[in-house]
């Protein structure tokens, strides 16, 4: 009646019904979670009890004009694609540790340093210590606390900063039953599961924190520490956490008499 192809006539999408709430929950992930893209934050909202794929996400994502800033473009180096060192790659759990310090600074200008602990196996971060200076003797406490909890690996790795080579490390790592395997020098590479923690570690949170004292940098950290290995998806293990929480439902939890 009209004289108009049928092809010019479309009906305007309307969307799902759940669609305004789910965008919501997803921008305020975004905003809480500022360098994680879609498909990290689809995970999460999984988690969260969504049924949504990452298609639907990333189509909301678009929409919305979210993204995550540009960075500089990754170079190709010689660890293996899941970031596995080529000379010795972790088999099972406790298998290899490896550990790193990151420094950096106060709101007084004042310098602190991180020591990260790593499972390089399961990717958890088993800990990280804060103080303003660390030295052998905290490297050997460090580790002292975790194998107490942990037991012992069968390798740590580091590179070959002075507090990792010191004869007094060595000597008792090997006295409690460990091999250390410490990188070549100049190839922070071949400690790649580290390397790419620690960039992680200063992209979502220490670049984006301001820190009043260090008492601040220890707690903010620890909280971060507690997400990263529970909580944040993890591309490496199929979008899970390195560690997740397990909940107990109530009917199953045992009577205290």
């Amino acid at each position: 009646m009209l004289r108009q192809h049928r092809s010019t006539q479309r009906k305007l999408p309307q969307g799902r019904a759940d669609e305004d709430r789910l965008v919501a929950d997803m921008i305020e992930l975004a905003r809480q979670y500022g360098r994680y893209g879609y498909r990290r934050i689809a995970a999460l909202l999984r988690d969260a009890g969504w049924q949504v794929n990452d298609k639907r996400v990333e189509r909301l994502w678009r929409r919305e004009g979210l993204k995550v800033p540009m960075k500089q473009p990754k170079k190709g180096r010689l660890w293996l694609n899941d970031g596995s060192c080529v000379r010795l790659r972790p088999e099972y759990r406790d298998h290899v540790w490896s550990y790193d310090f990151v420094h950096c600074r106060t709101d007084d200008g004042k310098a602190f340093r991180t020591l990260n602990i790593l499972d390089e196996h399961s990717r958890e971060c088993l800990m990280i210590r804060v103080k303003r200076r660390l030295n052998s003797t905290d490297v050997i406490n460090a580790l002292s606390d975790l194998f107490m909890l942990r037991g012992v690996p069968a390798f740590i790795r580091s590179d070959n900063g002075p507090e990792f080579i010191a004869q007094a490390v060595r000597d008792w790592i090997a006295a409690v039953g460990a091999k250390t395997a410490c990188i070549e020098p100049g190839s922070p590479w071949e400690n790649g599961y580290c390397e790419s923690f620690n960039a992680r570690f200063s992209d979502e949170l220490l670049d984006g924190e301001i820190f009043y004292s260090l008492r601040a940098a220890q707690i903010v950290i620890e909280t971060w520490r507690k997400h990263y290995n529970t909580k944040r998806p993890h591309s490496a293990l199929g979008y899970r956490p390195p560690a997740p929480e397990s909940l107990i439902p109530m009917d199953q939890r045992p009577v205290m008499h």
